[in-house]
This record gives C-alpha cells, sequence and structure tokens, in this order.
C-alpha cells in the first residue's frame, strides 16, 4: 500500500495515473488479472492499492479495498472519488476493457461515502475512461446512515 502526498487540483487523468502505477506492484500469479487502484480524499490526498491474490482464492483481496485499507489506516473517511485500471493486457499490452469494483468492493467504497456524489472511473488508459456515481452501481444501497 502507498500513500502519496497532497497534489495540486488531482484531475481525472493524474487519478488514473495513480492507479496504473499501483497497477504495476499488483500480485497476481494466478489469474493474471493485475488491478490497480487510486482513492482520492477531500484534500487531495491520493491512496493507492493494488489486488493481492492467495493460493487460498478466498483470501485474495481486491486493490479497491486494498487502497480504502491504506486510507483508513492513515485515519482517513472522507474519501471522494476512485479510479481503477485493470485486466489482462492484450497481444499490444493495451487493457481490452474496463476493471469494475466488484460486489464487496462497492460496499465497502459505500461505507465512507456519499454515493450520490462518489466518483467511480473505470480506466484502460489515460485517455480511455468512463465514469460513474457509486449509486449507478449501487442502487438502493445499504449504508451506515440505516442503522442510526
Amino acid at each position: 500500500m502507498m500513500q502519496w502526498g497532497r497534489t495540486e487540483d488531482m484531475d481525472e487523468k493524474e487519478l488514473i495515473k495513480h492507479a496504473m502505477d499501483a497497477r504495476e506492484r499488483s500480485y497476481s500469479p494466478y489469474s493474471q488479472y493485475r488491478v490497480g487502484a487510486a482513492l482520492l480524499c477531500g484534500d487531495d490526498t491520493v491512496f493507492t492499492g493494488c489486488n493481492i491474490e492467495n493460493a487460498s482464492y478466498p483470501a485474495t483481496v481486491c486493490a479497491e479495498r486494498v487502497a480504502v485499507g491504506n486510507a483508513v489506516a492513515n485515519g482517513r473517511r472522507d474519501i471522494t472519488a476512485i479510479a481503477i485500471v485493470g485486466g489482462k493486457s492484450g497481444e499490444t499490452g493495451v487493457l481490452t476493457d474496463y476493471a469494475f469494483p466488484c460486489g464487496i468492493c462497492r460496499q465497502v467504497l459505500r461505507e465512507f461515502s456519499d454515493p450520490a456524489s462518489f466518483t467511480v472511473i473505470v480506466a484502460r488508459s489515460t485517455d480511455d475512461y468512463k465514469k460513474y456515481k457509486l449509486e449507478e452501481l449501487l442502487p438502493e444501497s445499504f449504508g451506515p446512515d440505516h442503522l442510526l
């Protein structure tokens, strides 16, 4: 896990670059499906994560949850966006598809965000990406506000 220092006016392409860098550190010897995530906090601090596979498959951890864990372990809960870059590279070395967060990761992101304003960016490159609000990917979600 890595924490990047505060940046000035983090833009989407910079956040994607952080996710691409994190993807390079992926430990994915079994699937070869490498994922990197970069989580943006309210003051433009970025926390990254990569997927970490395990021979006991259920012990595998997704990049998004590693990034959230990194932020929370550093006392942060003010997350505003995440960029995710992942998948297998085609013969040209270019990613062939977008890597969306799994259901568990969507729920973990929901725990620390407002689903109406939290942005999820899925990217194949800094020029080829899609943006969603978390509520689009996790409609009618259950969150901490339901327990108060």
